[in-house]
């Protein structure tokens, strides 16, 4: 269960959204007291309440908004439940100091957001013996593991028990709250109200991420990454999955690049079925994984994992495959008539990293002069090398003509969407140029591109091909790729009509 936080600063508001959470069919609804910018009135807020109802009055100390006296504080939690409230939350050093009375159950709870201890069972065992019904830790993840930590104490505990790792690196625990045991999960109403870092707007939570439908069988996928938070990959896959009927999640996992072997060593307990894997893993991912598929071994880098029963972890590249057949359906939509190649003989890419790598061996396949620059020389000639291109400084990119430019750096990148990674002044109308950023997809190299009439491959059908490729990796049926591009396009605010 879903429960959703409300916070506003007036009484008439609160109680509007709380009587449209109720028309909705929401089983529970939090009320932030600490917001409320006058005198709180209880008995108004709680008479005719539609669903049942939490109150809380938290501390700025605690992540709270409330700004008066702590008898104050007290007082108003006492009120809410002389005032018969369906639950109070009470942080644990202030529990002894207010007795149980009512009917009102208890919600002991406990906020650290600098860790999350490493001792949860003993902290669990402590808020537990302070009267609670509910008892609830919210701490901070440092490292993707906290979340399995914290999951796995919630699966273990004999009282209903509300946990969750704050941060970005904590948004699993949000997610997959209800499938470990949780007695619920938060997330604000406005998700531009973000009551606690890391949290999800209950809309996304819902519908995008099908909370209410996850269950101890509903197969593990993600994306790991760092930084995570830019990824659309959750919204296309989620709506893939959805639009088959497939019994699967797929979240966001912020890996710092120190703590990937860790995070994959603990794959089986989560359980994980399948990953994407994108900057900074894309290499070093190799390390740790079983069985490569030969084009993984030609371009040194892989996108994609496959988690098996036996133990083993598959890894594959569908970023090649997924470029090539960007260009070449954009080309022939455009009716340029290449016939079995792409009428292309030098490229430049911009950018060292996997997805430049990939798309280097993609065209080298074809038959294409590559040349490659980026920021790091060092890189660039050792990517060059590996690849048979050429590699060039930074400054030189715009010294020589080329067939096609393609744009493999986050350069362009929302919210930097007012940067391009090549001047203006050098594109030519023959020129093919291809952005591999899909959000948003028309970029500011993009626009400039058509402006001076070149034949434009964007990184929305990049994206939405390697996306593809992965579904049918992992669930062997092919994806529903009109449902995929159009979940992008309303992601990115760039919806069209998908036929």
């Amino acid at each position: 269960m879903i429960c959703v936080s409300i916070a506003r600063g007036r009484h008439r508001f609160l109680l509007a959204e709380l009587r449209h959470l109720g028309a909705q069919g929401v089983g529970l609804v939090e009320l932030r007291l600490d917001c409320i910018q006058s005198n709180i009135q209880l008995k108004r807020l709680l008479t005719d309440r539609p669903c049942p109802v939490i109150a809380t009055c938290r501390r700025r100390s605690d992540g709270g908004h409330w700004d008066h006296s702590e008898e104050a504080r007290l007082t108003v939690l006492r009120t809410a439940i002389a005032e018969g409230v369906d639950y109070v939350d009470l942080e644990d050093d202030i529990a002894t100091t207010i007795p149980r009375f009512g009917p009102t159950r208890r919600i002991i709870s406990h906020h650290d957001f600098r860790r999350t201890p490493n001792d949860l069972v003993s902290l669990h065992r402590s808020l537990a013996g302070l009267d609670a019904d509910v008892v609830k830790i919210a701490t901070l993840a440092n490292h993707p593991n906290d979340n399995l930590r914290m999951l796995e104490l919630v699966q273990s505990s004999s009282i209903p028990t509300v946990g969750l790792c704050m941060g970005e690196i904590g948004t699993p625990s949000r997610i997959l709250a209800g499938r470990f045991g949780a007695a619920f999960t938060f997330a604000p109403l406005n998700p531009e109200k973000i009551l606690a870092p890391g949290q999800l707007g209950w809309g996304v939570l819902r519908d995008s991420y099908r909370y209410d439908a996850i269950t101890p069988k509903t197969r593990i996928y993600g994306v790991i990454a760092d930084p995570v938070g830019h990824s659309l990959s959750p919204v296309i896959h989620n709506a893939a999955c959805a639009a088959a009927g497939i019994d699967a999640v797929y979240l966001p996992f912020l890996v710092p690049a120190g703590h990937l072997r860790d995070f994959l060593a603990s794959a089986s307990r989560w359980p994980l079925a399948g990953l994407s894997v994108t900057i900074p893993h894309k290499e070093s991912v190799l390390s740790h994984v079983s069985h490569r598929d030969p084009l993984v071994d030609e371009i040194g880098a892989a996108n994609t994992l496959r988690f098996e029963a036996d133990g083993s972890v598959c890894s594959f590249n569908t970023d090649a495959t997924a470029a090539i057949e960007a260009i070449r359906a954009t080309l022939e939509e455009q009716e340029t008539g290449f016939g079995g190649r792409l009428g292309l003989n030098t490229a430049l890419i911009l950018g060292a990293g996997g997805a430049a790598r990939a798309i280097a061996c993609g065209l080298r396949r074809q038959g294409v002069e590559v040349t490659l620059a980026s920021r790091t020389i060092e890189r660039t000639q050792e990517l060059a090398e590996v690849v048979g291109g050429k590699a060039i400084d930074w400054p030189a990119r715009h010294r020589q003509p080329y067939d096609c430019i393609i744009n493999a750096t986050p350069v362009g990148m929302h919210p930097e969407v007012n940067e391009s990674p090549f001047d203006a002044s050098h594109l030519r109308p023959y020129m093919v140029v291809f952005d591999t950023v899909y959000n948003p997809e028309n970029t500011l190299l993009v626009k400039e591109a058509r402006a001076a009439g070149c034949r434009v491959v964007t990184g929305v059908e990049m994206f939405v091909r390697q996306a593809s490729e992965q579904f049918q990796i992992w669930h062997g049926q092919q994806p529903p790729e009109g449902v995929m591009r159009a979940a992008l396009k309303q992601a990115t605010s760039s919806v069209r009509v998908v036929e």
